[in-house]
């Protein structure tokens, strides 16, 4: 299996993190690589991780391994 690379458009960095939201909660998860087989996963590179940004008055839940 090769390297995941980071799910925004244009970015060919290694992915280091899965994103995951729950729109009836108004929630994003952020957690390590998940397993890569689930289509609403979206995986994110360093930067992208670091730089996320969820609509007002939605809640980032960060795996402990995620926060700053």
């Amino acid at each position: 299996m090769g390297e995941r690379i980071c799910s925004k458009v244009s970015c060919r960095r290694e992915a280091v993190s899965t994103l995951t939201f729950d729109y009836e909660g108004r929630m994003a998860a952020l957690g390590p690589l998940g397993a890569g087989d689930d289509p609403h996963a979206h995986d994110l590179c360093a930067q992208h991780t670091d730089r996320l940004s969820v609509p007002q008055g939605w809640v980032v839940l960060r795996h402990e391994a995620f926060r700053g």
